[in-house]
């Protein structure tokens, strides 16, 4: 009697595992299997969440977070960016201006398909256009996610170069790194990274879901990969950010002559876009790819609390890094000083600037503020 209970706890588990792919049972029976079909999932419906981490079983609970975020996410980004390119447009150009361009471009092409996630969720996760566009609707969030860290980076590297090396790095970088090439090394290094994604089937069997990642059966080749994309697309980037923001704020405090308020804005400058880059870059990649090794090891058949706690957290996370192309506007507002203040062009020779090694304070000031 307790060989057939077993086997039949045993049946129950392998049919959870193969009807639900990665999901675990809420209960478990006295052994420690899972328990049989029909079990309450272990995450609540009214948290408003997927209940469903592969995405290979039906559902009919949508995530109601990410609708909100979509929600309020499409007319800011789309209001803000628009506006933001039409003053880069109308108004004075400088330094910065190609590469804050580049990063409002990017934050339009992942805004104009939010549309369709929306009527994905309003209709309970049915996807009535396409595996084509699932693909493409897709692959925009992760090129606008890493388009933004790539002139992100750009931008903070050249703030690093006008604040700590004003003079010396001019003649040295006026070339390789003027404002086309660099935007057109970012796009390519980003499209080279996230090419590989489209190669990854993002619907379900009966092609009327459209997920994030994809599904089990290529889970093995998606987690090598989303690891390397993390490690170049976001570790590399960040650890630039830190270190040339570490040294200007050192560059800042240290210097005498920098008015005090100047000094303070600048700081604060700095502060915001290390927040915004934390709150919604690194949260992201950290959960995106917990997600992704518990879903592996659920079908090595471990299942804990801890997995099914991951995948919350994850969902979460997901809204957070959308909320990214709502916040670049900010950096807009902030980094048109650069294009109205009077100081030197980087990019201009050096020429020009060795024939003045003092400047004024004016200048300086400048300076600081991009």
């Amino acid at each position: 009697m307790s060989l057939l209970h077993t086997t039949q706890e045993v049946h129950w588990g392998q049919a959870a595992l193969h009807t639900r792919g990665s999901w675990c049972p809420a209960r478990s029976t006295s052994s420690g299997l899972a328990a049989p079909p029909g079990a309450p999932h272990p995450i609540s419906p009214a948290l408003g969440l997927d209940p469903d981490p592969t995405g290979t079983s039906p559902s009919t609970t949508p995530p109601a977070h990410l609708l909100h975020v979509y929600l309020v996410v499409t007319p800011l980004g789309l209001a803000g960016n628009v506006l933001g390119l039409w003053h880069l447009h109308a108004g004075p150009r400088g330094p910065l201006s190609p590469l804050v361009g580049h990063l409002g471009l990017a934050d339009l092409l992942y805004v104009c398909t939010l549309p369709f996630l929306i009527s994905y969720y309003l209709r309970d996760r049915i996807w009535a256009f396409g595996q084509g566009w699932c693909r493409l609707t897709r692959g925009l969030f992760h090129l606008n996610l890493y388009a933004s860290i790539g002139f992100l980076t750009c931008i903070s590297v050249h703030r690093y170069l006008g604040i700590v090396h004003p003079l010396r790095a001019r003649g040295r970088c006026q070339a390789a790194m003027s404002p086309g090439r660099l935007s057109a090394a970012v796009w390519l290094w980003v499209i080279m990274q996230v090419g590989p994604d489209f190669a990854f089937s993002k619907m379900n069997p009966t092609g009327t879901q459209c997920h994030d990642t994809t599904g089990n059966e290529s889970l093995g080749a998606y987690v090598p990969y989303t690891a390397a994309i993390t490690v170049t697309g976001f570790v590399i980037p960040f650890l630039i950010i830190i270190g040339c923001y570490c040294h200007v704020v050192v560059v800042l405090c240290r210097s005498d002559t920098v008015e005090p308020s100047l000094r303070r804005s600048s700081i604060r400058l700095v502060v915001l876009v290390m927040v915004l880059f934390s709150v919604c870059f690194l949260p992201y990649h950290i959960f995106r790819n917990l997600n992704l090794l518990s879903r592996a090891w659920q079908q090595r058949g471990f299942c804990t609390q801890a997995m099914r706690d991951i995948y919350v957290y994850y969902q979460v996370t997901r809204g957070l890094a959308s909320f990214n192309s709502a916040l670049n506007p900010l950096l807009y507002v902030m980094t048109s000083k650069d294009c109205m203040s009077p100081k030197p062009d980087l990019y201009q020779p050096a020429a020009a600037h060795t024939a003045r090694p003092h400047r004024s304070t004016e200048e300086t000031a400048a300076i600081t503020q991009g």
